[in-house]
């Protein structure tokens, strides 16, 4: 399984927008995509700006997949100006089950 984890520092101005958008992303992944296991979305307890996610793909081919879909590329291109910082880790499951 190939994971990645992803923090962003948004804009406070476009915190709520950038949630928004980011859960129907996320939405459209798990929906949309076979290769797409989880996908979740978290927030800081104290700071709506700081996003979290964590992602889980049948391999690095499905995480390629994501990227180059339509509903990833709108999201990315509307959120893109909205964000201070974006941290991006990729990882390989050591855990089968």
């Amino acid at each position: 399984m190939h994971v990645v984890t992803v923090e962003f520092a948004v804009k406070r101005e476009h915190a709520e927008a950038f949630l928004r958008e980011m859960v129907a992303n996320a939405l459209a992944s798990r929906e949309r995509e076979p290769g797409c296991r989880q996908f979740d979305v978290c927030t800081a307890p104290d700071d709506r700006a700081t996003v979290f996610l964590y992602e889980v793909y049948d391999d690095r081919a499905a995480f390629d997949a994501h990227l180059a879909s339509a509903h990833f590329k709108s999201f990315d291109a509307t959120v893109g100006p909205w964000v201070e910082r974006k941290t991006v880790r990729t990882y390989t499951r050591a855990d089968p089950s």
